[in-house]
């Protein structure tokens, strides 16, 4: 099977209610309409170009000499429009991708402009909805190209002919310096009538325009501004906005380990994964979506918090069953395709602090109080009363038997902390003596059975041998302070047992072709998030200089456009899983934060041995430095 360019190679572009992949070859090989989850109508991502792509690049015939990639891309500003040159013998060209934001139909808009000389062009656009499934009816409608399939249409527009070969709708044109080509992908209903005819020029403006302003809210002002802005428009763009829900991935099975079965659909809204990133979107001046997703959260758990979900569609939908694409080969065969998520049916504990935690910051960023948001967080918190006990499958959604994963108790333990807090606030109506005895009890028993004072370290779950790189987080959640010995100890631990040779992190040990502790065979590569754990946690116990050098480190592993996926091949070098990831992003922004703050305090104080006080750290999921913590 022919080789697919490598994760890395892929740009995205998007309007807040779904995006698509372009790869430096020229060609759209993921785009999904209507919806994020919506069925594919270009998946060649996942299989070949068969499978549905749309290609703009030089004829061979232009004269291109070496690769098939353009030579150079970049987002215009800070922006999600991407600009692609393509130089040839003949002359050169650009090519703008972008999808403006909307509100009726979807659009991708590509414009071909002339730089230099002449250049011969061709656009070959195959459509396969249903996942690469569906050959569609492609036929003309008053001088209108139309691609149709049950559900769906869609309408190609452009000035120049257009004709069908082989199951695409394909143009041949020449393009001079100054002069411009432009082509509109619109989706619609198949049974609704035929969409207006776009003017791509001004979508361009409006689309610019957009993002300008958007970008303009961000209040930081730090060092690595450049990626932490680049990685904002990320998460912005994996945001549906009819909603406020935000998904993990904008993919389905982009592999963590090529050729294996870790094949993942993250087109869904976790609430830990929507949680930490409105925790960064709110530590970088953006409120309105911390609003949004709050009215989203409301609807999602509606009046049942008993039966509180991981994880929702973008609209709350509940339903996420999880079945296999057996005609996709997957990723550079990395099957199975998966949509539809099993795990939405799991118990992690973790979550309720995550989403407690969100409230909490919301309310210390200044968002306005919602006395039905204070209902559903006080049912929340006696549900987590009478369940934080139980076993459950943990941050990282294990497939196998249920355990008391530490992560689990520490972020329960958070709920209960954020909640006396608003409490005491006075933005909680709830009897505060139940409370502390609750957060007493739970950082008592962590503290005695997912300890390991032999080795000095936290471990995955109670009693286990395993570590789990999401004990790291425990300065930061001010469980433990940064200075405590068993902290440091953990961080230790971690780095010597779970790092890979050039400084990144693994989640939790794999063995192969055994079964894991995850219940699943197979390997997989550096958790990224994991590894801005280790920034975060190495500059709060006191060493900097080794946070900075992880931390660029991560910022050299992202691609030429700034993006990130879930994981990296430290041996092979390439990146893997769902791209881009929001996890990724979300840490990559609180790590430049953290370093900002810490290296400022430091430089002020003189002193590098006392962390800055955590309070000045708003939306970063910590609090005070000064937190008496529970008695062990």
């Amino acid at each position: 099977m022919k080789r697919l360019p490598r994760i890395e190679q892929y740009g995205l572009i998007g309007d807040m209610q779904t995006s698509a992949h372009v790869c430096d070859d020229g060609s759209i090989d993921w785009l999904c309409l209507p919806r994020f989850d919506s069925p594919a109508v270009f998946a060649g991502l996942l299989g070949t170009q068969e499978h549905g792509s749309w290609r703009i690049a030089p004829q061979p015939s232009s004269g291109r000499s070496g690769s098939r990639k353009v030579a150079e891309r970049r987002y215009r500003g800070d922006s999600l429009v991407l600009e692609s040159v393509w130089r040839t013998q003949a002359g050169s060209v650009r090519v703008l991708d972008f999808m403006p934001p909307r509100d009726g139909e979807p659009q991708v808009v590509r414009i071909v402009e002339g730089l230099t000389g002449e250049v011969e062009m061709v656009s070959a656009m195959r459509p396969r909805p249903g996942y690469g499934s569906v050959s569609p009816w492609i036929h003309e409608v008053g001088g209108r190209m139309v691609a149709e399939a049950g559900a769906d249409a869609l309408w190609l527009d452009t000035c120049v002919p257009q004709v069908k070969k082989d199951g695409a709708v394909v143009s041949a044109f020449a393009v001079s310096a100054g002069r411009s080509v432009a082509f509109v992908l619109s989706w619609c209903p198949s049974h609704a009538g035929a969409p207006g005819v776009p003017v791509p020029e001004a979508a361009l403006a409006d689309t610019l325009a957009f993002w300008r302003d958007w970008t303009q809210e961000c209040s930081y002002d730090g060092p690595y501004r450049e990626a932490v802005v680049r990685s904002l428009i990320a998460l912005k763009a994996m945001t549906y906005g009819p909603s406020g829900g935000i998904v993990a991935a904008p993919t389905t099975s982009l592999p963590e380990e090529i050729g294996g079965h870790r094949n993942w659909d993250y087109r869904f809204t976790w609430l830990r994964d929507a949680s930490t990133t409105l925790a960064a979107l709110l530590g970088t001046g953006y409120r309105q979506e911390a609003q949004a997703w709050r009215r989203w959260l409301l609807r999602a758990v509606a009046g049942d918090p008993e039966k509180l979900q991981i994880m929702y569609g973008i609209t709350g939908e509940r339903d996420l069953r999880e079945r296999e694409l057996p005609w996709l080969p997957g990723y550079e065969g990395s099957a199975p395709v998966r949509v539809g998520n099993e795990a939405a049916d799991q118990l992690q504990l973790d979550v309720y602090g995550e989403v407690v935690e969100t409230l909490y910051l919301a309310h210390e960023s200044g968002v306005a109080h919602c006395a039905d948001t204070a209902v559903l967080h006080q049912r929340l918190i006696e549900h987590l009363s009478r369940r934080w006990r139980e076993p459950d499958e943990g941050i990282w959604e294990i497939r196998g038997a249920r355990r008391h994963f530490v992560h689990s108790k520490v972020m329960a333990w958070v709920a209960v902390d954020r909640t006396i807090r608003l409490a005491e606030a006075g933005a909680l109506d709830m009897d505060l003596e139940p409370l502390v005895e609750l957060r007493a009890a739970i950082h008592h028993e962590v503290c005695a059975k997912g300890f390991d004072p032999v080795r000095n370290t936290f471990t995955q779950s109670y009693g286990s041998p395993e570590l789990d790189a999401a004990t790291l987080l425990i300065p930061r959640t001010g469980f433990l302070p940064p200075d405590d010995p068993r902290v440091i100890g953990t961080v230790d631990a971690v780095r010597h047992e779970l790092a890979t040779p050039d400084g990144l992190v693994r989640r939790y040990p794999t063995r192969g072709d055994r079964t894991g502790v995850d219940g699943l065979k197979g390997d997989e590569g550096a958790f990224l998030l994991c590894s801005f754990w280790l920034v975060d946690a190495l500059a709060l116990t006191s060493r900097l200089d080794e946070a900075h050098v992880v931390f660029e480190r991560l910022l050299a592993l992202r691609n030429d456009l700034g993006l990130l996926a879930e994981e990296y091949d430290p041996v092979q070098q390439r990146q893997l899983g769902n791209f881009p990831q929001a996890f990724s992003h979300m840490g990559l922004i609180q790590s430049a934060r953290l370093l900002h703050l810490l290296t400022q305090s430091c430089r002020h104080h003189d002193a590098v041995t006392v962390p800055a006080p955590l309070s000045a750290l708003r939306g970063t999921r910590q609090v005070a430095a000064d937190l008496t913590p529970q008695p062990a």
